[in-house]
């Protein structure tokens, strides 16, 4: 028979792991919880060493997403697309930004893929915050991150999408170390 529907999930620790009444001022406590969402992951063997937090204008959670690659069986469940998925789903839009006042911002525990870059390009975000860089990810495990635009970061930010990056760079690459050391599965 032919699959006619997908479902995906989050872990159940997520939860406990995300509080939705709290505040997150600032881009550091932002891209905090996503590595601590990722350290989480690598924690309960639940996926990837990857976490992704979208926040509203008023630094509350919209929705959250890790790495679920591996146990989902698809390679599109990377945290920044778990967590779109679910901000979009929730709030029946494509466009996050379109639905929300802004800024719209997603924080990230590493730099975004060639998959989740794209990804990024249609989700509807005001400000990208980044952890680790794609050759931390790919120094400190063996996870390949693709083609990217030569200047992707002007290439966000022509559309509107502000980017910052290296922020809590050494808590990130501790949980992309502590994976590659154990030798995760990497898909």
């Amino acid at each position: 028979m032919l699959q006619a529907q997908v479902h995906l999930t989050l872990p159940v620790w997520i939860h406990e792991a995300v509080d939705l009444t709290a505040t997150y001022p600032g881009d550091e406590a932002k891209v905090a919880l996503a590595i601590a969402l990722s350290r989480h992951n690598v924690d309960h063997a639940s996926g990837g060493p990857f976490g992704a937090v979208l926040f509203d204008a008023n630094d509350r959670v919209i929705a959250a997403g890790v790495n679920r690659v591996v146990p989902q069986a698809t390679s599109l469940a990377h945290a920044e697309n778990m967590a779109y998925m679910l901000a979009q789903q929730k709030l029946q839009s494509p466009r996050i930004n379109a639905v929300l006042p802004g800024p719209i911002t997603l924080a990230t525990s590493s730099q975004p893929c060639c998959q989740c870059f794209g990804a990024t390009v249609w989700a509807g975000i005001d400000q990208l915050l980044i952890g680790a860089r794609a050759s931390d990810v790919e120094s400190l495990t063996c996870f390949d991150e693709g083609p990217l635009p030569e200047n992707w970061i002007a290439a966000l930010e022509q559309r509107g999408i502000q980017v910052r990056c290296d922020i809590l760079r050494e808590q990130a690459c501790s949980v992309l170390a502590a994976y590659g050391q154990a030798n995760g599965a990497h898909y």
